[in-house]
């Protein structure tokens, strides 16, 4: 099996209890870890994958809680960092809606520097790069890029999320869309959400969206629009993979636990190219993340919801 590295960041989320969407308002909170990333990580390993989480981390009690809850995932945390710089939080409140009041006060997660020394371990192993934070400046974004140079020259397999947060780009969404695209480019594989594909493609239509970002560079793209399933793209064969039908309770780490189990399965091919030349077998994978996906909505947190492999009735 081959392991999968997954590059971005891992904060703590403080989730506001029982008073809608006004931060303001807000006298309790649930602390909870966060992080696309570290939640990929988390997903590979609760399957039985190997991964390897590369990010920063504050030297605090923060810090130190968010690395044994990836240890406690049996995530390999070897070349996570620490810094000086306090962790990384996110303050949220969540209306029943779905209206957020979002507060974000970066820290440590910005401050991870490139390792030379992970090139390495990268030969024909899988590399995902989580652009939640990534993108917004610091040694993070500088090392992000490093990092899939290092990819490409080692021949690995390479996965891409953008994860865009409205709250984090406000006005700056064209800066975000110019800097994903070297990534889109290069990446064997593309996670969006539909509000991703869109902005990133200026095209409201999903299969327009698709053309445009396969033409940038994408190989293989997955397009994940909830109950509905998801849209397989592979140049011009295309498909919509269905889900499970479930009763969500929380989406948060739904489309985590969906790339995380497509990065697990494609981690357990004996050639990567198994994919980039069988749809078939691409749409059976996808099929399988979706399950992934839905599960996860039916429980409360990210991390403790995602699903082992007794869930998905996979070997």
């Amino acid at each position: 099996m081959k392991k999968v590295f997954c590059v971005g960041e891992l904060l703590i989320d403080f989730v506001a209890e029982k008073q809608g969407s006004d931060l303001s308002k807000a006298t309790v909170f649930t602390k909870k870890a966060g992080g696309a990333p570290a939640n990929v990580a988390c997903a590979i390993a609760k399957l039985g994958g190997k991964s390897l989480f590369v990010g920063s981390v504050g030297k605090d009690s923060f810090g130190n809680f968010l690395l044994d809850v990836l240890k406690n995932e049996r995530v390999d945390v070897s070349m996570a960092q620490t810094s000086d710089t306090f962790t990384t939080l996110a303050f949220v409140s969540l209306a029943e809606d779905g209206e957020r009041d979002f507060v974000f006060s970066r820290g440590a997660d910005k401050e991870l520097a490139y390792d030379p020394t992970l090139r390495k371990s990268f030969k024909g192993n899988l590399l995902h790069l989580g652009a939640a934070t990534a993108l917004l400046g610091g040694d993070l974004e500088k090392s992000y890029g490093k990092y899939l140079f290092d990819g490409l020259t080692k021949e690995m397999f390479i996965s891409f999320d953008p994860n865009f947060r409205q709250d984090l780009w406000k006005e700056n969404e064209q800066q975000f869309v110019k800097k994903c695209m070297p990534f889109i480019e290069k990446s064997h594989l593309c996670k969006f959400s539909l509000e991703e594909a869109q902005i990133l493609s200026g095209k409201n239509d999903v299969h327009e969206a698709c053309d445009f970002l396969h033409n940038v560079g994408a190989r293989i793209i997955t397009v994940t629009l909830g109950k509905e399933g998801t849209l397989l793209s592979m140049g011009t064969t295309r498909s919509l993979v269905p889900s499970i039908s479930v009763k969500p309770v929380d989406t948060t780490g739904a489309g985590d636990a969906f790339i995380g189990c497509l990065l697990y399965q494609i981690a357990n091919l004996d050639n990567f190219n198994q994919i980039l030349d069988d749809f078939e077998l691409l749409s059976k994978m996808v099929g399988v993340a979706n399950k992934a996906g839905a599960i996860t909505t039916t429980n409360y947190g990210a991390i403790v919801a995602l699903p082992s492999k007794s869930d998905l009735e996979i070997q």
